[in-house]
């Protein structure tokens, strides 16, 4: 009997809940809240709303030597490529890029840069300026890689230069223009300029699905490039 009294007592020790005093807020702290988050919202927004214009500048070097082009940019882009050719005092335009993920077993091309050096020729410009300086095939950093590789070919090819305008699509933009800087600077500078994408307005991005998708995928990319890959 005195056992079984022991082992109940202990039965009612084990206790699975607890009362606890939790703050939580008043009617006036709820609309203090909302009016916080209220204010940050509309501080937010212009930041919001131009973030797309930060990811896709044109800064161009008036004096550059060469106009690189990525090689993956549509063809509507690249026709804007020879467009700023024609316009610019180029001695060149050199193709950048890696392998093709399909399509090289029906058309040839092994490679971005060659693809686009064969359209700009087809647009009209002539072959003897242009310079397809293809990349090696990478799972990543693929951007990266065809900065290097460009870098890599303008050293070897013991050519004057001292300034360069990159061409690059919508978002995308900013991240390649610091990949550049940051692999030919201050030997050689680096201007920019921004083919826009046609698959959404720039000027209103958040009104389309793939402007937003754009947006967020370049914004993650170049914090990516800017403090993660360097800093690797």
């Amino acid at each position: 009997m005195f056992n079984k009294v022991r082992k109940n007592r202990r039965l009612r020790k084990i206790r699975l809940f607890k009362r606890q005093e939790v703050w939580i807020l008043t009617f006036q702290g709820w609309l203090a809240a909302i009016a916080l988050m209220m204010c940050l919202v509309i501080t937010l927004i212009p930041s919001i709303i131009n973030v797309h214009s930060f990811l896709a500048p044109t800064v161009p070097i008036k004096t550059a030597n060469i106009l690189v082009v990525e090689g993956w940019l549509p063809d509507y882009a690249l026709k804007e490529a020879v467009s700023e050719f024609n316009q610019g005092s180029y001695k060149f335009i050199a193709t950048t890029g890696g392998a093709l993920e399909m399509g090289s077993n029906i058309t040839g091309f092994q490679n971005f840069a060659d693809v686009s050096a064969a359209t700009l020729k087809k647009l009209g410009l002539s072959e003897d300026k242009i310079v397809a300086v293809s990349a090696p095939e990478v799972v990543k950093d693929r951007s990266f890689q065809s900065a290097v590789t460009f870098a890599t070919w303008l050293e070897k090819s013991q050519l004057n230069i001292n300034s360069i305008n990159l061409l690059s699509l919508g978002a995308h933009t900013r991240r390649s223009w610091y990949l550049y800087q940051k692999i030919l600077e201050p030997k050689i500078k680096v201007g920019i300029i921004t083919a826009h994408n046609r698959d959404y307005n720039p000027d209103k991005w958040w009104t389309t699905s793939s402007g937003v998708r754009d947006v967020i995928d370049e914004g993650v990319a170049f914090i990516y490039a800017r403090y993660i890959h360097w800093n690797a």
